[in-house]
């Protein structure tokens, strides 16, 4: 069975179906929760904003472009997150500072803190690059986002992204390289 994309989702929520959205709340709901937490620090403020995106697309329907919705619901969270965190404190920038992603069970201890570890170097890293370059790398490498999606989200050209992402690695390489991690692209 061939799964919909989110376009046709989209289209079957417009013409009456909720089940449809429910659909793209799901395949969307978890990765737009961690990016917001990237602005925001606080898990419940995240999904709070997860789940106000969603409702404003669901209220305003807008029209949106083909294959754009991923783009669209994010540049909607990330409105939403600066006027939401502006308003709570000073801005802060995009950070991974205090992410920690779930464990998986079933792993042996040795296993589970070398990869704790690898995930430390790799957040001070990211902590130690340019904080566009940083969220490039994060849309396009951890949301699997296209260049011209990244560019939606963050109000930037294509061209622009691609910058980003060349000198985000370039950085990232010597920052890894400075932690003793020489194999980062293997």
């Amino acid at each position: 069975m061939v799964k919909p994309d989110d376009n046709q989702l989209y289209n079957d929520y417009l013409g009456g179906d909720p089940a449809a959205y429910d659909q793209l709340m799901i395949r969307y709901g978890d990765s737009l929760t961690f990016y917001l937490y990237g602005y925001l620090h606080d898990w419940h403020d995240a999904e709070d904003l997860m789940i106000e995106a969603f409702a404003r697309i669901m209220v305003k329907k807008p029209r949106i472009r083909e294959g754009s919705f991923k783009a669209y619901l994010y540049k909607t969270a990330r409105n939403l997150a600066s006027r939401f965190h502006a308003r709570k404190t000073r801005v802060r920038e995009f950070s991974f500072e205090d992410y920690d992603a779930d464990e998986a069970g079933g792993e042996l201890v040795e296993d589970m803190l070398v990869d704790k570890e690898r995930k430390l170097v790799l957040h001070q890293c990211l902590g130690r690059i340019d904080q566009q370059q940083k969220e490039a790398l994060w849309l396009v490498y951890f949301e699997g986002m296209s260049y011209a999606q990244a560019a939606t989200v963050m109000g930037v050209n294509s061209k622009k992204v691609d910058h980003l992402l060349s000198n985000g690695k370039k950085q990232m390489r010597l920052e890894l390289e400075k932690e003793g991690v020489t194999d980062a692209y293997r």
